[in-house]
């Protein structure tokens, strides 16, 4: 007797949670080859065979992000040429390479070429992402959705940061941890081969949406459509200032939990995972109250970020020498407000902005836009200031960065609420 094939809903939901699985622990995997580098910096810093100190790594961290933005710049261009599949594969296997040579790199040059690769491969990831997870989801779960996915790369970065934080605290070397991080995405990578499907026509299922007809939009197209819509231009200059205060959080603060808080260098990677694990919980929540409001991103981000700013200035203002409990719940608190917001930007307001032919295109150019401000500010700017004059300069340009998002998604609520009024302007997304 024949066994009848299993309803089309739950053949859809099972190939649903292996696709959407996939690309978060896929994209989890990205985050050990990059938060690789802040938990090792103490450790690199202390070779004395590299010379590096704290301008030096602020440079090293420059050079990589100038690489991730150019990457999201490229990426941008390949996400309408190339299948989303191929992307996200291709950076998991090319990052892995990067990565193992990185610990095998033999002087302070070597250091910067490997890393500053190793950032422009991993920058396909994310787009690749967007999507394979808009092609999976109904539209009316899409914030639900990335809002999970978000939580790869913030629960990611923080499992990362316990992760090789606990080889350093196990006394392996910088190098050593760094081919402990380029394994275990590599077999990422071999499971991800034979799991992620790009769409569910791929495996024989109806599409949620129909797909784009033959005559595709050109790049060309999407991209004037992009930056002709006043929202866009607001979520990129959004991006900039929140992409590049998580940058400096998730870069430095290894280096201020020792140098400001008093903390012993072989504990410092591991609680700097509690800034992103703080993050994660933000974009649940923030990614079902978005929901909740029908898509209305407004009035939520402008409300967190105004409790963000205010946050901010208590890190700014306050001595946490020997008081790493305060320390560490402050800290934490600013990536409860600021990392919902953070998550809109190149996830959610992607796909709604960017559409179906443009919503990878608008994910990378959204990152672009802040890994730019971010390759200066927490690079270049931040190893200056703190080689100079100590973490509080800093403090005060990150709450400085705040207050000008908070004005950019003010102004974005502002145009949110014309539109909503305007009929014309729900053709737009």
């Amino acid at each position: 007797m024949s066994v009848a094939p299993p309803p089309e809903p739950v053949r859809l939901r099972t190939w649903q949670g292996v696709t959407l699985g996939s690309l978060f622990v896929g994209y989890a995997g990205y985050y050990v080859c990059r938060s690789v580098l802040p938990v090792v910096s103490n450790r690199m810093i202390a070779d004395p065979t590299l010379g590096l100190d704290d301008a030096g790594y602020g440079h090293l961290l420059t050079v990589g992000i100038v690489m991730y933005a150019v990457g999201k710049v490229a990426g941008g261009v390949f996400a309408g040429l190339v299948s989303a599949r191929t992307l996200f594969l291709a950076g998991m296997a090319l990052s892995a390479a990067c990565v193992a040579a990185f610990g095998l790199a033999g002087g302070l040059a070597a250091v910067f070429a490997v890393w500053g690769a190793n950032r422009l491969v991993q920058a396909q990831g994310w787009a690749g992402l967007v999507a394979i997870a808009r092609r999976w989801s109904a539209p009316v779960a899409r914030g639900r959705v990335m809002g999970f996915l978000t939580l790869s790369y913030l629960f990611g970065d923080s499992l990362a940061r316990l992760y090789l934080g606990a080889f350093i605290k196990w006394g392996l070397g910088w190098r050593a941890v760094a081919w402990v991080a380029a394994g275990t995405l590599a077999a990422l990578f071999a499971v991800g081969v034979f799991l992620l499907r790009p769409s569910p026509a791929a495996v024989g299922l109806p599409e949620f949406e129909p797909e784009p007809p033959p005559a595709r939009p050109q790049l060309a197209d999407i991209l004037a459509r992009l930056f002709t819509r006043p929202a866009f231009v607001l979520v990129c200059g959004m991006n900039a200032g929140l992409t590049a205060v998580r940058e400096a959080f998730n870069s430095w603060t290894p280096r201020y939990l020792e140098t400001e808080v008093g903390l012993p260098p072989e504990d410092c990677g591991l609680l700097s995972a509690l800034f992103p694990f703080a993050g994660a919980v933000a974009a649940v929540l923030a990614g079902f109250a978005v929901d909740r409001l029908r898509g209305r991103f407004g009035g939520l981000t402008v409300g967190l970020l105004a409790a963000g700013v205010l946050t901010m200035l208590a890190v700014a203002v306050l001595d946490f020498r020997d008081r790493p409990v305060l320390a560490l719940a402050v800290t934490s608190a600013v990536a409860l407000f600021i990392m919902g917001p953070y998550t809109f930007c190149s996830g959610a307001l992607a796909q709604k902005l960017g559409g179906s032919a443009g919503a990878g295109v608008a994910a990378n150019l959204m990152d672009a836009a802040g890994y730019a401000v971010g390759a200066v500010v927490s690079g270049v700017l931040a190893g200056w200031l703190v080689k100079q004059f100590g973490f509080a300069p800093l403090l005060w340009v990150l709450l400085g960065l705040l207050v000008f998002t908070l004005l950019a998604a003010a102004a974005f609520w502002r145009d949110e609420q014309v539109r909503s009024r305007d009929p014309s302007g729900s053709a737009s997304g």
